[in-house]
């Protein structure tokens, strides 16, 4: 695939949400982000923020506390994604954890189902702490937080562990903020398991993408050890794995770049092309998740991502919903070179393989454009309404799929 298609466009640089809202002020500036002019052409180095905001990932401090009050007021849709929540078994205060000091995804002895299962139930317990103030709870999570911070010491398998150190690594760092200043909990730990356990395997799965022609993986592979690279700086108030995380998002060479995750855009349309739409739309859908993640987490410590590049990713979402809403959609082919030699492979149509299946990926997505932005995105909305209210792990089968997103966003982003 040419990487200078008529369909393409170069990277920008925006404002960041810091700087508007510090330059600007208020609600004004806030409702400008992402329609801003585009400052320069091509992109400069990130800049992390001076001092990181706590909590400060995909759960900043308004939207728990905007959760907490609407549920405590019986106020819908808060109210149906509060009861998804507390009908979930991982939510439950007596979850027993299962720590590994070994977790194998991909080959032989495989046990990740039990990483991704003790997350998930850290993480809704977590939910419940913050937005019912239950102690059971929240000693629940700090109780499986340090378990495994305890035991963990290898992740590994074939290509595959690359996915559970992107998936997991985020994933757990984000139940870690939810957590952070929690009697008992130890953080310090924690941090060491992420730092010794986690980040190795993201950071050489970016930079060498397992000796593989730099196109050979699908977007999501990037995306999720992007995610994690993010989460961890995040979480370790870290500079530079934040500002790699978002360089990696703007100029990256592999799959999860933006301008690679989204190779065509059709600006006349108000649509863009997601790359792995000719495999199949599980994984497209997961893309949107992993993708809306990142920006989402950028987003909690000032920087407007999903506006970059003249709103590149809400163009694709428009597209992956539109699609899964039963619409057609345009496609260009699309051409990549697979394995080490990089042998080229084509898709010539979207794939209608999963076509319309249902994942928590679509309030995030919905409530940040037509709400934090007031922009017009119908096929967002009408995809997001279809899933509300959204659940979470174990609500969508017990397979690795259904764990890819901690889900529930019509509880945390409902406005």
């Amino acid at each position: 695939m040419s990487r200078t298609s008529p369909h393409q466009h170069l990277p920008s640089t925006e404002l960041s949400r810091r700087g508007l809202l510090r330059t600007a002020g208020g609600l004004t500036a806030a409702l400008a982000v992402g329609a801003s002019a585009t400052a320069l052409t091509g992109s400069t180095a990130a800049a992390a923020p001076a001092t990181f905001t706590h909590p400060g990932m995909l759960h900043a401090y308004g939207e728990l506390n905007r959760a907490k009050v609407r549920v405590a007021a019986g106020n819908e849709p808060w109210l149906a994604g509060w009861n998804r929540l507390t009908a979930n078994s991982h939510s439950a205060a007596t979850w027993t954890a299962r720590p590994q000091a070994t977790i194998i995804r991909g080959g032989t002895g495989e046990n990740y189902g039990i990483l991704y299962n003790d997350i998930h139930a850290a993480y809704q317990n977590a939910l419940r702490w913050r937005i019912a103030g239950t102690t059971a709870h929240g000693d629940k999570a700090r109780d499986i937080l340090n378990a495994w911070s305890a035991t963990l010491t290898t992740v590994t398998g074939n290509a595959d562990r690359f996915l559970a150190a992107g998936i997991y690594g985020y994933q757990f760092a984000n139940v870690a903020e939810l957590m952070r200043g929690y009697s008992g909990f130890d953080l310090d730990r924690f941090k060491t398991m992420m730092l010794n356990v986690f980040y190795p395997l993201n950071n050489q799965f970016l930079n060498n993408h397992n000796d593989a022609c730099i196109t050979n993986y699908w977007a999501n592979w990037d995306l999720c050890n992007m995610n994690s690279v993010l989460a961890i700086g995040i979480l370790c108030d870290d500079a530079a794995k934040y500002d790699q995380a978002v360089n990696y998002f703007k100029n990256g060479a592999g799959n999860g770049s933006i301008n690679h995750a989204v190779p065509f855009v059709y600006d006349s349309q108000g649509l863009a092309q997601w790359q792995e739409s000719g495999r199949d739309q599980g994984h497209t859908m997961m893309g949107m998740g992993q993708m809306g993640t990142f920006c989402e987490m950028a987003w909690s410590q000032g920087e407007d991502l999903y506006g970059y590049g003249d709103n590149r990713f809400m163009k694709a979402a428009q597209y992956v919903a539109k699609y899964n809403l039963g619409q057609d959609v345009p496609f260009t082919t699309y051409t990549w070179g697979t394995g080490q030699s990089c042998a080229q492979q084509s898709h010539t149509v979207i794939s209608a393989a999963s076509r319309g299946q249902a994942r928590p990926v679509w309030d995030l997505l919905h409530y940040h454009y037509a709400r934090r932005r007031g922009l017009s995105v119908p096929y967002i909305t009408a995809m997001a309404e279809s899933v509300r209210p959204e659940g979470g792990g174990g609500d969508y089968g017990a397979n690795s799929g259904g764990f890819d997103q901690l889900g529930f966003g019509t509880l945390l982003y409902a406005k």
